[in-house]
């Protein structure tokens, strides 16, 4: 699509005058392929700089280079290691609060996958040893991360209701600092829709990131269907205006994956990627992490997500992580039924362009 074309279609977008209608063409793949062959991106802009996180090695570590292009030729240091033994570590998500860098992430095996953050003044080094989140009800937890929404900080994770492997929800609690929680944890997304238990045992929502829309209303995009196949995808949560985050049926969820390589599990207006099967897991390469900073309408922005190319045998093994762009879509209308509150949402949403 031209920049012209692109935008007469952003104009129309934002007013409101033009149903969402299908994603652009995008680049071949291997333009955006970058040569980290991992899972579970996690960047942030820090001034000219970005700034990586990964697990790695049976640890973490962090890249720092100019540009998304050159995070993978960037050297990895090694920031924390496994001393203790706590099993398999996933998911490291980074973000930079009071002059801090903060990491946390998943360590564990089995039911025992608990969260974790470690800390330092900088990016590379320096980190301090690991502190374990005594999260609300102490349940299986991956995947968090924290986020400050109208001044009040938020942990948001993808965890188990009871002790058994039976579907993942996105819950939410109240931090008093970037690691520790206070009071209770609160669902906001169980995977009850058909096209998101089109993959299950378990049946999942995952990988939650936080982002604010240019109205000022809190999304939470996250991952559902299983990772391990090409169903993965990226939905949405939106926060009606002036709802609260803790109050599950003030969110309203997307009718449909908005970024996702199967067309049957498309919401309507979104088309299926062109490049890649099972896009998710991705991270909004926001300045310092910190959704107060997210982007306006208008432009296309940065981000980074894993995917497999089409053509190759779809794998963990085979992952790797992409870089794409996000572009507010407004007029958006997210519909539900039989559940307290209004049955229609209508604001901004997102598309993704590989």
């Amino acid at each position: 699509m031209n920049s012209r074309r692109l935008a007469a279609l952003t104009v129309l977008a934002l007013t409101g005058a033009f149903a969402p209608g299908p994603a652009a063409a995008a680049p071949p793949s291997t333009l955006a392929q970058t040569g980290i062959r991992a899972a579970d991106p996690s960047v942030i802009r820090i001034g000219a700089r970005y700034v990586s996180v990964q697990s790695l090695n049976g640890g973490i570590a962090v890249r720092q280079a100019s540009s998304l292009d050159t995070l993978a030729a960037a050297p990895t240091r090694q920031v924390w290691t496994d001393a203790r033994n706590l099993g398999e570590v996933w998911a490291p998500e980074i973000t930079f609060d009071g002059g801090r860098y903060y990491i946390h992430f998943t360590a564990g095996r089995g039911s025992a996958h608990r969260m974790y953050v470690i800390s330092s003044a900088t990016a590379d080094s320096g980190y301090t040893a690991e502190t374990r989140m005594a999260l609300p009800d102490d349940k299986w937890a991956i995947d968090g991360s924290m986020f400050t929404h109208n001044g009040q900080r938020w942990f948001v994770w993808s965890g188990w209701a009871g002790d058994t492997n039976v579907e993942q929800n996105l819950y939410v609690a109240r931090m008093i600092s970037p690691s520790a929680t206070t009071g209770g944890r609160y669902v906001i997304s169980q995977p009850r829709e058909p096209w998101e238990r089109v993959v299950g045992n378990p049946f999942i929502n995952e990988g939650p990131e936080p982002i604010r829309d240019p109205n000022g209303q809190l999304h939470v995009f996250y991952s559902a269907n299983g990772s391990w196949s090409d169903q993965y995808c990226l939905a949405d949560l939106r926060l009606r205006a002036g709802g609260d985050p803790a109050y599950v049926w003030d969110w309203y969820k997307s009718n449909g994956c908005l970024f996702g390589s199967n067309r049957a599990t498309m919401m309507a207006g979104w088309d299926p990627t062109l490049y890649v099967n099972g896009p998710g897991h991705h991270s909004f390469v926001l300045l310092n992490g910190d959704i107060g900073t997210s982007p306006p309408a208008g432009s296309r922005f940065p981000l980074m997500y894993h995917a497999v190319a089409k053509g190759t045998p779809y794998s963990w093994a085979n992952r790797h992580w992409y870089t794409g762009t996000f572009l507010w879509w407004g007029n958006s209308t997210y519909r539900r039924a039989n559940v307290p509150g209004a049955n229609t949402d209508t604001g901004f949403s997102l598309k993704f362009f590989e």
